[in-house]
């Protein structure tokens, strides 16, 4: 693909439209509660704010499925946003039109606007292109700097490119496809993907795609209890996809024939019930009780997975080991990213749950790049093209 990048333009003087993804988590009193999101699009509107720019901000919050919904409006992040930058922001509720328009066109250099939740608009989802030129009239150049985003083909990130001369992706986005150019297009090897989580059904087309590429994979969480179950070993009441049994096989077969490793756990802390305070025994993965669920990797499992990531030279990781929501089954995962952490390898993480994990194991500064897309993320994984990305393509 030939996508430019932000600092490739000229910026002064210019209405700069940025699609960010704000899509931040609220309390029940409209407080974010983790504004990861918002922190990482900082770089971007700072660069523009030093080259001259006039900011016009958009953004999604939620699923209010084409309608004002009071309770997914962004003006709470427009707060924190100015907290973040010790400066004004423009929140603008008005509806898009003509009114929007002058209030755009009369934005000073240095001014930044965040306009509300584009999803309040129906075209948004459908990708509309009427919604995409309207947009397009607020702007000189626009700016994709959303990956979490860039998954979904909608108006804000794919219709508004066909109608703005200049379009390029912002430093996040950058980060986003160069970091992962990096692990799946010229890796420095041994080669590795932790692949971890509840459900084998999410993550078999990222598996299929990735066994072409990889040195080993290392299969953790719920999901591998399906893996567990196809080499015929006895698995108790842990979480099993029964209809992908036959597809872990295949999957399996298919990396003998590819040369490529499968690390399974080889033990379980099994305990009663999905409950933090049950009772915990750790027994060999091919004989857990059938009166117990898996819900974590042991100690050995550990060391071995562990033992593999040391000799590695790139290792991205999508999916956590166990429940670890859970502390008393967050062990494993919390004992992964440790090793990841303290390795010298270059490490990628992405997903919603594996970010959650390396945050919650406090090692999150060392790792080499945490992802902010989820399903974004895990498509890229998949081999797919994001739309979001592809209309950046001029």
């Amino acid at each position: 693909m030939t996508i430019r990048y932000i600092d490739s333009l000229t910026l002064k003087g210019k209405r700069v439209l940025i699609r960010v993804d704000y899509n931040v988590p609220y309390d029940s009193a409209m407080k974010i509660t983790d504004d990861t999101r918002i922190t990482a699009t900082l770089p971007t509107i700072n660069y523009c704010l030093k080259q001259g720019a006039k900011i016009i901000l958009v953004s999604h919050l939620g699923r209010p499925k084409g309608k004002p919904v009071p309770d997914m409006s962004l003006k709470p992040v427009a707060d924190r946003l100015a907290e973040l930058l010790g400066k004004k922001i423009l929140f603008v509720d008005t509806p898009l039109g003509e009114k929007v328009k002058l209030l755009t066109d009369s934005l000073k250099e240095g001014d930044i606007a965040l306009l509300e939740n584009i999803r309040f608009y129906p075209g948004e989802e459908k990708n509309d292109p009427a919604l995409g030129k309207l947009l397009a009239t607020l702007c000189d150049v626009y700016i994709d700097d959303a990956f979490a985003a860039a998954h979904r083909g909608h108006s804000s990130n794919d219709a508004i490119t066909k109608y703005v001369k200049e379009c390029a992706a912002g430093f996040l986005m950058e980060n986003e496809i160069e970091y992962f150019k990096k692990a799946m297009e010229n890796p420095k090897r041994p080669l590795g993907a932790i692949i971890g989580g509840a459900k084998v059904s999410t993550k078999i087309d990222a598996l299929k795609n990735i066994l072409n590429k990889m040195n080993y994979v290392i299969i953790g969480g719920g999901m591998a209890f399906t893996f567990l179950k196809a080499m015929g070993y006895q698995t108790g009441k842990s979480l099993v996809e029964e209809d992908l049994v036959d597809t872990a096989r295949e999957i399996m077969d298919s990396a003998r024939a590819k040369n490529v490793e499968i690390l399974l756990p080889v033990d379980i802390v099994t305990a009663p019930a999905r409950d933090n305070d049950a009772p915990r025994v750790t027994v060999p993965a091919d004989k857990i009780p059938d009166n117990m669920i898996g819900l974590d990797i042991g100690p050995e499992s550990i060391k071995y997975f562990s033992d593999k990531i040391k000799t590695s030279k790139t290792v991205i990781w999508n999916g956590p080991m166990g429940v670890f929501e859970m502390p008393n089954f967050a062990v494993g995962t919390n004992e992964i990213a440790k090793t990841l952490a303290n390795s010298d390898c270059l490490s990628i993480v992405g997903g919603g749950d594996s970010v959650s994990a390396v945050n919650q194991s406090g090692v999150a500064d060392r790792i080499s790049y945490i992802s902010t897309g989820g399903g974004a993320w895990l498509e890229l994984l998949e081999g797919k093209t994001l739309p979001g990305i592809a209309a950046l393509d001029k």
